[in-house]
């Protein structure tokens, strides 16, 4: 049974999973400004996820009969010096959301709360898909040369 403290990690969580979302956006109006609308749709791809994972969230506190509270979410503050940085910064980030959701997993387990175990499955197996799409993108990244980033950008914004 969901107890006190891994509602509040999840409450936490949330506000995660919002920045996220805004740390996304962020980087997306980077690419903007720069004239890579590719990666600028990527990028707000993954911001709508991250809001689909914040209200997964959301609806099974609801479901279990806790309260949500939402937080104010950080402005991001990083300001980025090339095109590779946001990338860099997004696969650190998702190593950071990784470890949070281990951390709500951990917790769930040592009060044998098998309900958020269960439905943390899919967020830890989610985690490994996000850092692997950001790895694959760094890698593809440097695999074109500047002639070739415009190409990679158009394929980006097929996603």
């Amino acid at each position: 049974m969901l107890n006190n403290n891994v509602s509040k990690l999840i409450n936490e969580q949330i506000n995660k999973e919002m920045f996220s979302a805004y740390l996304y956006l962020d980087m997306a109006n980077y690419y903007i400004n720069h004239g890579l609308n590719g990666f600028a749709h990527w990028f707000n791809k993954q911001a709508k996820e991250e809001m689909e994972h914040a209200f997964k969230f959301i609806e099974y506190l609801q479901d279990n009969g806790f309260e949500v509270t939402l937080e104010a979410i950080a402005k991001p503050s990083k300001t980025y010096k090339n095109y590779k940085e946001p990338l860099e910064e997004s696969y650190k980030h998702e190593q950071f959301v990784t470890a949070s959701i281990h951390n709500i997993y951990a917790e769930a387990q040592k009060v044998s709360d098998f309900r958020t175990q269960e439905f943390l499955n899919w967020f830890v197996k989610e985690q490994m898909e996000e850092e692997k799409n950001a790895t694959d993108l760094i890698i593809a990244f440097d695999m074109h040369n500047p002639a070739g980033l415009f190409a990679l950008d158009g394929k980006l914004g097929t996603r």
